[in-house]
């Protein structure tokens, strides 16, 4: 008996050790496996056919997960090396000779095309990355890009420059092709001159003609329609790519096509083409005249950092997304005219219909703010408010109230037909703003408020022992002192202030706060453009003590009487730190902890 056990159990082991060895010749015959990724593109591949069984849109799936360093070190060397003026986007200015052509292309620019056309066309810049960037790898199969910029009456050296940065700071197999899509623009170099020279010297870069003057909208479209590769990256026609700025916005759209990523922001200074930081990092946010604001990134991302972060609204001009995703949501709406109300439109469709937006710390475009616009109106009527009314109606739900009594002559305005875009809100099964506003921009009205709360105190503000004499704003521009004048309610004096609940004190006719950069001892207290940021212009008042404190320090409002100097000192109990404010809300003030709390995390939505 024990013989048979013992025979049965070795003929096991030859069953399964033959098993084995034709298992394994089976796979080396029919698969050459070298990596995990080998074994998993059969199983990617069935997912993608289950995924996309009812459907022949073909989004991208990436073959392999593996981590590599996407950065072009050959490069980096070499514009490491280069030298010139404008390089590593140092701050560059013209001669005195060429004043005259320099005052004429701002004129027509807004910006220094003259001291641009100077500047090398592939210039180098400087890598301001977060820290850990410089390591960070990506997935190595990413999705294929077309890039499309639109321009109308664009500089000949930024257009190209743009171009070129991209071209050259981007692995050359993943851009597939570039599409500056012309919206009629009148300018001669923009015509044959533009299309010699880019089958000359840029192949990958395609030139679209729009006959008419469309408008911005309508262009990024026409470009899109173009595009046959994985992603669209839509760029301003004033831009540059920095270091590595294309794998971080690849890599969320590869992992999953319904992401939509956009790169910080930098800015190019209009007269000197310096490259600087914007900041580093905010989440797109809007008031409620639909004006773009930023909100702060929120603690658990400031820890993750350089991570992608979510943001609920886009700034606009610089994203990435699916191409697959952009066309499931309809592309822009067809009827926004001109510019004006595109990103909100997209952005409310994103995060409503299933999508997701994030900024990516890692990828960095410089832009160019111009100082003014040099373009005409295009002769439209008031296309921005018909646009606004368009994305309120259909977007915004019972949130759209708030936008109209602001702007209340919105309504008058005939939005046109809405019926496509209200059914493909109901087709894509999209939640409701309200959810929007709960759970992605949770912390807009704490800043933003729909009905802005009163303000805690209001009106004239007197030292407690000259009551004739006022603190005078006097129209001053930004960082000029405030002063100490006599009271008058006539129109040459700026003395009627708020204490706002954005605990800020600022001129009821303007938008200029009370701001002190210096806390040392007899610090001028300064004039500066509203920031909603506490911090310099964070002020309290204390009725009971007459005091009206600055920041979270111990330094309060004093004056020197004889010669009306307006500073900060420590506080004290001298007389000439008590002041007195025409109207005080003790209720507001009573409150001043709860009011414009800010809020980290989701709300829940109110249930009726």
């Amino acid at each position: 008996m024990r013989r048979y056990f013992f025979r049965i159990l070795r003929l096991r082991n030859l069953l399964a050790i033959t098993f084995l060895l034709i298992l394994l010749y089976i796979i080396k015959n029919t698969t050459e496996v070298r990596t995990i990724a080998d074994v998993a593109k059969p199983v990617q591949q069935s997912l993608r056919r289950f995924l996309q069984k009812e459907s022949d849109k073909e989004y991208f799936v990436p073959t392999s997960l593996k981590k590599i360093d996407w950065h072009n070190y050959q490069q980096i060397e070499y514009e490491r090396k280069r030298v010139g003026i404008g390089e590593h986007g140092l701050p560059a200015h013209l001669p005195e000779k060429d004043s005259v052509i320099e005052k004429d292309l701002y004129a027509v620019n807004g910006f220094n095309g003259a001291l641009s056309d100077k500047i090398p066309l592939n210039r180098s810049l400087p890598d301001i990355r977060h820290h850990g960037c410089h390591k960070r790898l990506y997935i190595e199969s990413l999705p294929t890009v077309s890039v499309v910029v639109p321009f109308h009456n664009e500089h000949w050296s930024t257009l190209l420059r743009t171009a070129y940065s991209v071209l050259n700071r981007s692995p050359t197999f993943l851009i597939k092709e570039v599409f500056l899509v012309d919206d009629a623009s009148t300018k001669d170099f923009l015509k044959q001159k533009l299309e010699d020279y880019v089958s000359q010297h840029l192949p990958k870069v395609k030139i679209i003609r729009l006959e008419n003057r469309s408008g911005l909208i309508a262009a990024r479209l026409a470009g899109a329609k173009k595009a046959s590769a994985d992603v669209l990256v839509f760029l301003d026609s004033h831009t540059e790519a920095n270091v590595n700025w294309l794998p971080p916005l690849l890599e969320p759209i590869a992992l999953n096509y319904r992401t939509v990523v956009c790169p910080f922001i930098d800015v190019v200074a209009y007269d000197t083409f310096e490259y600087r930081a914007q900041d580093e990092g905010a989440r797109g946010a809007f008031d409620w005249e639909l004006f773009y604001k930023r909100l702060p990134v929120l603690p658990r991302d400031e820890e993750n950092m350089p991570e992608p972060f979510e943001s609920p609204i886009m700034a606009g001009g610089l994203f990435a997304i699916s191409r697959v995703f952009f066309w499931e949501l309809g592309g822009y709406d067809a009827g926004l005219d001109i510019w004006g109300g595109e990103q909100y439109e997209l952005s409310f469709k994103i995060w409503q219909c299933g999508g997701r937006m994030l900024d990516a710390p890692c990828s960095r475009v410089g832009h160019i703010y111009r100082k003014f616009a040099p373009f005409p109106n295009p002769g439209h009527g008031d296309f921005v408010g018909r646009n606004y009314r368009r994305v309120a109606e259909v977007w915004m739900d019972e949130f759209a109230q708030f936008l109209y009594r602001r702007r209340p002559h919105y309504l008058r305005i005939d939005p046109g037909d809405l019926s496509e875009q209200k059914a493909l809100r109901q087709k894509l099964h999209c939640k409701p703003f309200r959810w929007f506003m709960t759970q992605i921009a949770f912390d807009l009205t704490a800043k933003y408020p729909p009905v802005e709360p009163n303000p805690f105190a209001e009106g004239q503000i007197r030292p407690a022992t000259h009551l004739q004499f006022c603190v005078d704003a006097h129209h001053g521009a930004q960082m000029e002192p405030l002063q100490i004048k006599a009271c008058t309610r006539a129109s040459a004096a700026e003395q009627d202030f708020q204490l706002s609940w954005h605990k800020d004190v600022r001129s009821k006719s303007r938008n200029m706060c009370w701001d002190v950069p210096d806390s040392s001892p007899k610090s001028p207290i300064l004039l500066y453009s509203c920031h909603l940021g506490g911090g310099n212009q964070l002020w309290r008042y204390h009725p009971d003590t007459k005091r009206l404190k600055h920041g979270t320090n111990d330094n309060c409002l004093d004056w020197d009487p004889p010669t009306r100097s307006l500073y900060i000192k420590p506080c004290d109990n001298s007389e000439t730190q008590e002041w007195v404010i025409d109207s005080v809300d003790n209720e507001m003030l009573d409150r001043w902890d709860e009011v414009a709390k800010r809020v980290t995390g989701p709300v829940e939505p109110d249930v009726e």
